[in-house]
């Protein structure tokens, strides 16, 4: 009979609430698994990057030939158009379409809110020049907050939140 008290006067319902936001608050601290990140990115690369290409070389430059000439112009085209539509869904929504199919939000730690533009911006470049290094690419398994080169400059953080 004590229980039903306890209930009815919220005392139990309250500590069930008290233990999900601490919960929730210890998730959103913790940075996403990399598979997932990975996922992610494989996912964004035939979602953003892939149309991004066809536009470009058959469209903007021509055709296959065209690009070959032109490769610089082509490359600075392909990644400014990359650049702005990646960052136009950080700033937007936290998400690209590839992390809102794993359920993964850019936040920055310190607030738990969207990043700022500066921290976008210098993210996606220390995100490229990750995926170039072997450094960049191994970081993020050898840290124990699962952080990557890009995460670590820009102050940033994947969280995964179902």
């Amino acid at each position: 009979m004590g229980r039903w008290r306890k209930v009815k006067q919220g005392k139990i319902e309250s500590l069930k609430k008290e233990k999900k936001e601490i919960l929730e608050s210890i998730k959103s601290l913790q940075c996403a698994p990399v598979t997932l990140r990975l996922k992610a990115l494989l996912t964004d690369t035939f979602m953003i990057t892939m149309p991004v290409l066809y536009i470009v070389i058959y469209l903007v430059m021509g055709d296959r030939e065209g690009f070959k000439e032109h490769m610089g112009q082509g490359w600075l085209i392909i990644l400014t158009v990359h650049m702005i539509i990646t960052l136009a869904f950080w700033k937007l929504k936290a998400q690209t379409p590839g992390m809102k199919a794993y359920d993964l939000y850019l936040i920055d730690p310190q607030t738990d809110e969207k990043p700022g533009i500066v921290k976008l911006v210098l993210r996606y470049i220390m995100l490229q020049t990750s995926i170039l290094s072997f450094f960049g690419i191994l970081l993020p398994f050898i840290m124990k907050d699962k952080k990557g080169l890009h995460d670590l400059v820009s102050g940033t953080c994947i969280v995964y939140k179902p």
